[in-house]
Order: C-alpha cells, then sequence, then structure tokens
C-alpha cells in the first residue's frame, strides 16, 4: 500500500509539474505565407536634424579638423553606419525644415549666410554642412536621402528650384548653378518630406488647410504622371490625431501621393520626461506603456488609410519615433542631449518588430536621431565616439531588411506593475533571398525571464545561431570611459528539436536568432 501510494505521489508531481512548467511557457506558431509583405528595409532608416550636436560636432567635424574625417564627416561615424546598413537618411529636419532656405546651404562656405536656429537653442547656424555635404554623404552611406522640403516658410518657386538643382542632369539653371558649385551630376533624390509637423512647428495648420496647400506643392513637383518617380510624403498626424489622417486620406488625391508620414515619441510623461538614466520600475513601465502603443496607433490609422485607400496605393511613413527624456545635466536643454539605456534597447527592439509585423502597411520608418540628439545610435565627445544600445539593436535586426515576413501568432505573457499589465514578449520573424530565417524576440519584463517555444514546423531550420542584448540593470548604459559595457554576445540558451525551438529570455533582453 505504501509503495503503491509512493508511486501514485510521484507520478502526480510529476504531472503537476509538467503542467505548470507548460504553463509557463508562450507557445508561438511561425508560418510561411506566400502572400506575406517583404519588409522594406526603409523600416531601419535614421534621421539627422540641425539641432544640437547631431550634424556639428555629430557627423561633420569640418575639413581642417584633427579628427580623422573625409569631406569633413567623421570616418568613425561613417564605417560605424556603413555596419549598420543604414539605408535611408532624413535631413535637414524636422522643426528645422520648415525655416532651412537650401541656396545658403550651397556655393563657397565662406560666402554663406548665417541664420538663428529658432527652435534648437537659439544659436546660430552659419551653414556650413549644406546640401553637397549631405548628399554626398549619402553616397557614401549607399544610404537613399530623404530630403524634409521647407513648406511653412517658403515657396513653391523655391521647392521646385531645388528639385531641379538635385535631380536636373544640365540644361535648366538650377542643374547650371549646382555645376557651378563642384557637382556635375545630380544626385537623384527619390524621397521627399512635403513640410514637417505642419499641425505644429511647420505652421499651426488645420488639416484642411494643409492638404491644401500640400496638393499645391506636389502638383509643381513633377508631371500629372509623376514620370519623374518621385516619392511624395504628406506631413502626416502627431500621435493619436486620427482626424489628421482622415482628412489627408480625404482630401489628397492618390496621383498625388505616395506616403503619409506619423510621428510618435514614447515617454514618461509629455510634461514629465524623467532622467534618461535615472529612472525608477513605475517611469520604465510608463514608457514602455508609450512604445507598446506603436501597434495600436499603426493599426488604427491605417483602418481610416483602408477606408479611402483599399489597394494599399498609399504607405504609412513614421518618420519620427524614439524615446525622449530630461536632457543630460550640464548640456543645452534645446540641444535635446540624453544618455542611452538598455530601456531604449527596449523601445527599439519591440518597434522595429511592430514595423516589421505591419509591413504591409508601414514602408519606411526614421529614429529619431542618429548622434547625440534623443535615442541616438552614437554619441561623440570630442574625438571619441561611442555606439548605444539602440545602435547594437538595429544592427542586430538589419537582416530583416527586404526579407520576406513570416507571421507569427502568440498569446503574451504579462509584464505586470501596480496593477497594470503590458504584454512582455515581443516577436517578428523573416526569411531573406537566401532562405535564412531570422527571429527576433524580447522579453520587456523589469524582473522576470520567459520561456518561448517556437514552432518551426515547415520551416526546414536545422542549424541555428544567436545573439542576445542584455545587461545587469536596465539602467546601464555605455560611456565613454566603458564604451562596451552592454554589447551583443552569443546566445546559447536554446534547444531545436522535432521543429520545436524552446529558449529562455532574460528580463529586459533583446534576442536575434538565424537559421538554416
Amino acid at each position: 500500500m505504501f509503495n503503491k501510494i509512493s508511486i501514485f505521489s510521484i507520478f502526480t508531481a510529476i504531472f503537476f509539474m509538467t503542467a505548470v512548467s507548460a504553463q509557463n511557457t508562450t507557445v508561438v506558431k511561425i508560418s510561411k505565407d506566400d502572400t506575406a509583405p517583404t519588409i522594406s528595409k526603409h523600416i531601419y532608416g535614421h534621421f539627422a536634424e540641425h539641432l544640437g550636436r547631431c550634424i556639428y560636432g555629430g557627423f561633420y567635424v569640418g575639413e581642417d579638423s584633427k579628427i580623422p574625417n573625409t569631406d569633413g564627416i567623421r570616418d568613425a561615424v561613417i564605417e560605424a553606419l556603413i555596419d549598420l546598413k543604414v539605408p535611408n537618411l532624413r535631413w535637414p529636419g524636422g522643426c528645422f525644415a520648415d525655416t532651412y532656405h537650401w541656396k545658403d546651404g550651397v556655393g563657397p562656405k565662406s560666402e554663406r549666410p548665417s541664420m538663428i536656429n529658432k527652435w534648437w537653442g537659439d544659436v546660430v547656424e552659419d551653414n556650413s554642412f549644406g546640401t553637397h555635404d549631405f548628399l554626398n554623404l549619402c553616397e557614401v552611406l549607399g544610404a537613399e536621402p530623404y530630403l524634409a522640403a521647407n513648406v511653412g516658410s517658403s515657396t513653391v518657386k523655391e521647392f521646385t528650384e531645388y528639385i531641379q538643382y538635385v535631380t536636373r542632369d544640365s540644361g535648366v539653371p538650377m542643374a547650371d548653378y549646382r555645376i557651378k558649385n563642384g557637382r556635375e551630376k545630380p544626385w537623384n533624390v527619390k524621397y521627399w518630406g512635403v513640410g514637417n509637423e505642419m499641425w505644429g512647428c511647420g505652421g499651426n495648420m488645420t488639416p484642411e488647410h494643409y492638404a491644401n496647400i500640400y496638393r499645391q506643392y506636389a502638383t509643381f513637383m513633377t508631371d500629372w504622371t509623376n514620370s519623374d518617380g518621385f516619392y511624395r510624403v504628406a506631413s502626416g498626424a502627431n500621435v493619436a490625431d486620427y482626424n489628421w489622417t482622415e482628412v489627408l486620406m480625404r482630401e489628397i488625391p492618390k496621383n498625388l501621393i505616395e506616403g503619409v508620414a506619423l510621428h510618435s515619441y514614447s515617454f514618461v510623461e509629455w510634461n514629465k520626461k524623467g532622467s534618461a538614466t535615472a529612472f525608477n520600475n513605475e517611469q520604465y513601465f510608463s514608457t514602455m506603456k508609450t512604445a507598446l502603443r506603436m501597434d495600436e496607433l499603426i493599426r488604427k490609422h491605417t483602418e481610416i488609410m483602408d477606408k479611402y485607400d483599399p489597394n494599399h496605393e498609399v504607405d504609412l511613413i513614421v518618420d519620427e519615433w524614439g524615446g525622449w527624456y530630461q536632457v543630460e545635466e550640464g548640456t543645452n536643454p534645446g540641444f535635446l542631449y540624453q544618455q542611452n539605456t538598455m530601456r531604449d534597447a527596449m523601445i527599439a527592439g519591440t518597434t522595429l518588430n511592430t514595423f516589421n509585423n505591419w509591413s504591409e502597411r508601414v514602408k519606411m520608418a526614421n529614429l529619431a536621431q542618429t548622434i547625440n540628439v534623443l535615442q541616438a545610435v552614437i554619441l561623440t565627445k570630442d574625438e571619441k565616439i561611442l555606439l548605444t544600445p539602440t545602435y547594437h539593436v538595429m544592427k542586430m535586426y538589419n537582416v530583416h531588411q527586404d526579407a520576406k515576413l513570416l507571421p507569427v501568432s502568440f498569446d503574451s505573457p504579462n509584464y505586470e506593475f501596480n496593477g497594470e499589465k503590458l504584454p512582455a514578449i515581443s516577436i517578428s520573424a523573416s526569411e531573406d533571398k537566401n532562405g535564412t530565417k531570422h527571429f527576433s524576440l524580447v522579453n520587456i519584463d523589469a524582473s522576470k525571464e520567459n520561456k518561448i517555444e517556437l514552432d518551426l514546423e515547415g520551416l526546414n531550420i536545422n542549424n541555428l545561431k544567436g545573439q542576445i542584448l542584455t545587461s545587469n540593470k536596465l539602467q546601464d548604459h555605455n560611456t565613454f570611459d566603458n564604451p562596451e559595457l552592454i554589447k551583443p554576445i552569443k546566445f546559447k540558451d536554446f534547444k531545436l528539436k522535432r521543429d520545436k525551438l524552446t529558449l529562455t529570455l532574460p528580463p529586459f533582453s533583446v534576442v536575434v536568432l538565424e537559421g538554416k
């Protein structure tokens, strides 16, 4: 009797432990779908505004600098951004764009007029970094330039002359002017933002007024067939301003628009953003709540776009996104210089997964901003540069660029704090042109690991390798004294058996797996 009870108890205990283990494992189904979209590489774009030390002291140190440079651009920055596979770069703003007059930034640098950068720090802008510098930089990086044109304080004439200057071969005044300024062949710029944040710093316009202004500018960009192949992006909504998207989609004819923008930042509270590094768990949870809202924003804006554009002729362009906190102590408040922690890695990983999974409609996005501003991928100090956790996430994820989406389905476990819940797990997957599959996974939970089982049936994966980005504390960040505190390392905590891939994601970690 004793032995029978003991054996029964053992089997009961094993069954119970197995059931609990199964309950604590998140099962993820990854499918192959021939109708799934391709993840545009342009989702991984960047943004460089004349703001703080993004351009001057960041990208540009000048041709006479002792810092190693090519035509004034830091060599170390060029190398880092080539490794990142930057697909496109947005410039010159931002709010700065709608006060920028392009002719002030071409011709001999000694003859260029100065201006006051009224939006960012009230500093003098000497226009030494202009159109030639930017477009030549894009050529070196292998990146498509994305020019944000001045609509707020410019004219159609100035705008169309700019287009001629950078796209016409010869035989028109602006092409000849470019040749006189030292550039024989045009850059053939494709991507154009027709104004920026027209609901705010671009002119405080109503959507109805801007829709009419947009139609005017877009009309004069090209002929009625858009034979020049320009990709015109309308200045879109601020976060959840769904009426803005409604009006633009209703009022702008489809032959005048290729994309509509969306801007959304992640923060603790808009008027109380908190420190970039000295934040607590409550502030972390609040920041991730705004970051994860990106999925809802895209869904609701897409529903409006689908009503007017069921064939998806117009793309959604999230050309400003990222974390926004208080500036670092002792720095100019108008320069928006902040540090970059594992919290920012969580924002980057979850947001990029969201973009990947919405790649049917989202075709371009731009992290704000590239260097020394907001959620930067690079920070500089004199001759030094460092790569942030956000840089490492974007480099790990660049395997998804122009790969075919593999749809994922799962029920995420919760990340709970003070009675509120967020999905702890974020995942996207893709297959590249060589048949290699990639899986990017994020666990945002500040204290709990999460066990995952990926169902890979039908994907025929035999060999796997992976990388992980994590650290001891959420507040950890790279400094100029310790620039490699946070960097990707090999990830080995997984097992593949009969199309089932099991792994454990540590708290606040990003993992990318590759298999073929």
